[in-house]
């Protein structure tokens, strides 16, 4: 029974490493530049190694891509529109050094390599910025007439199209600044002024200090 549960943990460390190490070379190299041997060399492991848990580079790009939204958690229990802002600033600054959500932003433009519609990362975040926004109507802190689901959808571009400007301009040091511009200039239009004054922002929102 030991030896089972000592190979099981094994088998999950040698996962998160496969794991950790394609994240680095697809971030720095793209889903197109990447080759399993550089993975298999960079998390220290044989191509058989990797083959026993992943059947090829497209299965690794497909689950760091899918495992973006659980890496994201703010660090301060809140509901709806605060959730909301805090989500996206959690992201943006732990974009700045995570190498699975660097290799998520790199692999946005590459998703239908590897990934079918329903599984690409815009429809992954738009779905969990959405699930805000309608606690947020429940709450009664969005203005009546705001649709929802155009709105999830823009947030999600906004943020996409941020990261990519940001990258190309700062390194995405900027990133987190350019969310908060974002939210302060969609709030006036989407919140009632109680719930607009009552929203908090900084890094203290992500970073929990």
């Amino acid at each position: 029974m030991a030896g089972r549960v000592i190979r099981q943990e094994r088998a999950v460390q040698t996962r998160a490493a496969l794991l950790r190490a394609a994240a680095e070379v697809f971030a720095e190299s793209g889903y197109a530049g990447a080759n399993v041997s550089a993975i298999a060399e960079r998390a220290g492991l044989t191509l058989g190694a990797l083959y026993f848990h992943f059947r090829n580079k497209g299965q690794l790009a497909r689950e760091i891509v899918l495992s973006q939204p659980d890496l994201v958690v703010p660090p301060h229990p809140c509901r709806g529109l605060q959730h909301a802002v805090d989500v996206t600033l959690t992201w943006a600054y732990q974009l700045l050094d995570d190498p699975l959500l660097l290799a998520g932003a790199r692999l946005v433009m590459e998703q239908e390599h590897f990934a079918g519609p329903s599984q690409n990362s815009h429809q992954q975040w738009t779905r969990l910025v959405s699930e805000d926004l309608h606690e947020a109507k429940r709450r009664r802190e969005l203005r009546a007439g705001v649709d929802v689901e155009a709105l999830a959808r823009l947030v999600v571009n906004a943020c996409t199209g941020a990261q990519m400007h940001s990258h190309l301009e700062t390194r995405r040091r900027d990133l987190p600044g350019r969310v908060e511009e974002m939210w302060r200039c969609l709030l006036p239009a989407i919140a009632v002024p109680s719930a607009v004054k009552g929203l908090r922002f900084g890094a203290s929102r992500a970073k929990g200090v």
